[in-house]
């Protein structure tokens, strides 16, 4: 199972903002499907209501594995990833709080993420097949620019992050919900995923990762349960890939 471990593309919330590519060397690369600086599509039209697309929520701790899942299944599919960590507000947000036990923000807390803003996007991407989101520098904790993600109409987007159940309510009323996902594999395995790929992008330093992730494997049943409350179903992520590869199969 540890096979694998090493950097991954990622978006942030993971320590300080994200699940992102190496903090400390700049802003992420840009997750499938966007183009830079918020370049919309020829067309932003709104869609016929024969669009299939629907949003497959991808919730979960922070190194449960998340990015690399949305990474397969896009690589599988050809399906636009939203790196909903992207939406993290900016360090200097007043409405960001603070983890008084770390003396820092505190970017596991819902307050530190821009819910609206990425329900938003979402919409604007199922219904209109594109969406101008934030591109959000782990390093300086704040969003350094802007790309522009693109979705066909058949295709399901996968929206993937630490706050991603916080949206599952407000998609599901709107009729856009295809599916929502607890990511999760056993906790000591996800604490030392987690750990030694924030070590190896350099992300805070040493001890700082270290006091923040034995403060996330502490939590972990609750950001487990938390996403249970708000809808989302509890999977491994070979459940998800094969759960989501049926149900495309079935729909042909």
């Amino acid at each position: 199972m540890l096979g694998d471990l090493g950097p991954r593309d990622l978006g942030p919330g993971d320590l300080g903002p994200g699940d992102q590519g190496p903090g400390d060397l700049g802003p992420r690369e840009l997750p499938p499907g966007e183009h830079p600086h918020g370049e919309l599509p020829p067309s932003t039209t709104e869609r016929s209501a024969t669009s299939s697309a629907r949003v497959v929520i991808l919730a979960g701790p922070s190194g449960a594995g998340k990015s690399r899942l949305a990474g397969r299944l896009h690589a599988a599919h050809g399906w636009p990833v939203v790196r909903l960590d992207d939406f993290y507000r900016d360090e200097d947000d007043p409405r960001v709080p603070k983890s008084e036990s770390l003396g820092i923000v505190d970017w596991d807390h819902p307050d530190s993420w821009d819910r609206d803003a990425a329900v938003a996007a979402l919409d604007g991407l199922v219904r209109r097949g594109s969406a101008v989101v934030p591109i959000y520098d782990i390093a300086k904790s704040r969003a350094v620019g802007s790309a522009t993600i693109v979705c066909e109409p058949q295709n399901l987007v996968v929206a993937e992050g630490i706050f991603a159940a916080e949206t599952v309510d407000d998609l599901r009323r709107r009729g856009l919900l295809r599916a929502a996902y607890c990511v999760h594999r056993p906790r000591l395995v996800t604490f030392v995923w987690r750990l030694l790929r924030d070590l190896s992008e350099r992300r805070k330093p040493p001890m700082v990762l270290l006091r923040r992730g034995l403060a996330q494997l502490h939590d972990e049943p609750a950001v487990v349960s938390r996403a249970v409350s708000l809808g989302a179903v509890t999977a491994r992520p070979v459940q998800v890939e094969r759960d989501l590869s049926a149900a495309r199969t079935n729909s042909r």
